[in-house]
C-alpha cells in the first residue's frame, strides 16, 4: 500500500498485458490475482466492484471527445452508482483543482494540450477514489517538460492521498523520478525485482543488465546521489 512500483522491459515483453491483467481487462491464461485479500480471478467475484478501486491511466488518454472534461470525470462514478450527478460534479471540481485545470471543466478534449489531457485522465482515474492507480506508458506520448510535470503530479498524489501507483514504462527517467521499487520483465516473466537504486546500480540478471547498463555507471552513481537528495527533501517536506 502506498508504494510506487515500476514495471520495465523491452517492447513485447508483456508489460502492458501484465498491467491489464491486474484489473482483468485481460484474462490471464494461468495463475491467480489477489487484491486486498480477494482472489479476483475467481468467476464468482464481482469484478466491476473491484475495478472501482483501481484507476487506470492510458498512454493516449482515451478521453471521450464528445463530452466535456467535467463529464469525462463524472461518467464512471455516476454510471456505477457511486455518486449522484451533483456529488460527482463537486468531486470533479476538486479533482480538477488538484491537477491544476479548474478552468477547463467545460472544455472539450480537442481544446486541450497533450499534457492537459493526461492530467484530466489522471483526475478521471481518481474519480472513484481508488486504492491503486495503474499507469500504462502514461508519459511516453509527452514531451520531456510535460513528462516532468505529470511525474511530479503522480508523486504528489501518492504522497497526499496514499494511493498505490503501478507504472508500466520503457523510460528509465520515469523510474528514477518517482518509483521506489522496480521489476524487470523479460520473456513474459519477472526476471528481477528490488529497490530502484539497488537494481540500477547492481543488476543481477542479464535482462536487467541489458536495460540498465547502457545508462553507464557514472550516470547511475549520479542517480543514486540524486535519489538520496530527493529522499531527504521528501522527508523534510513531510
Amino acid at each position: 500500500k502506498g508504494e510506487k512500483v515500476a514495471i520495465i522491459g523491452p517492447s513485447g515483453s508483456g508489460k502492458s498485458t501484465f498491467l491489464r491483467c491486474l484489473n482483468l481487462l485481460e484474462t490471464p491464461s494461468a495463475g491467480t490475482i489477489t487484491f486486498e485479500g480477494t482472489e479476483i480471478t475467481d468467476p464468482k467475484v464481482d469484478i466491476d466492484k473491484i475495478r472501482q478501486q483501481m484507476g487506470m491511466v492510458f498512454q493516449h488518454f482515451n478521453l471521450f471527445p464528445n463530452m466535456t472534461i467535467r463529464r469525462n470525470i463524472t461518467l464512471a462514478p455516476v454510471r456505477t452508482g457511486l455518486m449522484k450527478q451533483e456529488e460527482a460534479d463537486a468531486e470533479a471540481a476538486k479533482l480538477l483543482e488538484r491537477v491544476g485545470l479548474t478552468e477547463k471543466a467545460d472544455s472539450y478534449p480537442a481544446q486541450l494540450s497533450g499534457g492537459q489531457k493526461q492530467r484530466v485522465a489522471i483526475a478521471r482515474a481518481l474519480a472513484t477514489n481508488p486504492k491503486v492507480l495503474l499507469c500504462d506508458e502514461a508519459t511516453s506520448a509527452l514531451d520531456p517538460t510535460t513528462t516532468e510535470s505529470i511525474l511530479e503530479l503522480l508523486r504528489d498524489l501518492n504522497r497526499r492521498l496514499g494511493v498505490t501507483v503501478v507504472v508500466i514504462t520503457h523510460e528509465m527517467r520515469v523510474v528514477e523520478r518517482i518509483c521506489s521499487r522496480v521489476a524487470i520483465i523479460a520473456d513474459s516473466r519477472i526476471a528481477e525485482l528490488g529497490p530502484v537504486q539497488e537494481v540500477f546500480l547492481h543488476p543481477q540478471t542479464e535482462a536487467a543488465k541489458r536495460l540498465v547498463l547502457p545508462s553507464r555507471a557514472g550516470k547511475l552513481e549520479g542517480f543514486a546521489k540524486d535519489g538520496e537528495n530527493r529522499a531527504v527533501d521528501e522527508c523534510r517536506g513531510s
